[in-house]
């Protein structure tokens, strides 16, 4: 009896890592939550005994309501006595609320449960545009928490923003909202960011006939680009570093020690 909640990647079969493979292949059964349905026909060439988690998605519905009844899903799975293996696109601990509820409430109950890492979206970002966050670095938000919360964006540094589609979606029924939203999006980032600032829409590719979608656009042209749900808003930086004058000359002293 145990839980372990695995990332399949975001290509298709190129990104799974042997041990995902390896319990994917070995559980009793698999609840797989992955939107594109050639991945589910994918997962059960792996194990026949996979069910889609995809059903509890109900238009209209609050997705919370789904994510619920997906985590009790998988426990009562476990709780039969199974090995459950649940797989998530990408990395099951990004973007995955049911995997860490499935994980925490499972290990209350004293069943065994482990997450295994998968290459995740912001993984093939970094690659496909080229970014080191090391370089300057890099602050990652969803885009409705980004404008409903007062936070402090550093300009010096990229900023990626997810699931911009539902920018402002607040009763988690939508699947997108639409142009009026994306221009709230566009005045809260214009507070750090000149509305003429180059960015980019990215779409990670999922299957191997795919490509990357790389598409430059100024900041306040958004609201009228087509954007769709797998779409995400990077901002290079639009400052230079600034250097701490004080640390340096601290640093200074330490070195002549």
């Amino acid at each position: 009896m145990a839980i372990s909640c695995v990332g399949i990647g975001m290509l298709l079969g190129a990104h799974l890592t042997p041990r995902a493979r390896h319990l994917i292949e070995s559980a009793d059964i698999v609840f797989s939550n992955v939107s594109d349905g050639i991945v589910e026909l994918w997962l059960a060439t792996l194990n026949a005994n996979t069910r889609s988690l995809q059903p509890h998605y109900v238009p209209g519905r609050s997705r919370k309501i789904g994510y619920e009844a997906m985590v009790e899903d998988i426990l009562e799975a476990a709780q039969s006595g199974k090995d459950v293996c649940a797989a998530f696109y990408g990395h099951p601990g990004v973007f995955a609320w049911v995997a860490h509820e499935v994980l925490r409430r499972a290990r209350e109950q004293g069943i065994a449960a482990s997450m295994e890492a998968g290459v995740s979206a912001a993984d093939c970002l970094y690659a496909d545009l080229g970014i080191d966050p090391g370089e300057f670095g890099c602050q990652h938000y969803e885009a409705t928490q980004l404008m409903i919360y007062d936070r402090r964006i550093d300009a010096t540094a990229y900023l990626v923003v997810w699931q911009v589609a539902m920018a402002g979606d607040r009763t988690l029924t939508r699947l997108a909202t639409g142009a009026s939203y994306r221009q709230l999006l566009v005045d809260v980032l214009a507070q750090t960011y000149p509305r003429d600032h180059r960015c980019l829409l990215y779409r990670a590719a999922t299957l191997p006939i795919d490509t990357p979608r790389r598409e430059s656009l100024r900041l306040c042209d958004l609201p009228d680009a087509h954007v769709e749900l797998p779409d995400t808003l990077v901002l290079p930086p639009a400052q230079p570093l600034r250097r701490n004058a004080a640390v340096r000359q601290a640093l200074d002293r330490l070195d002549a020690l």
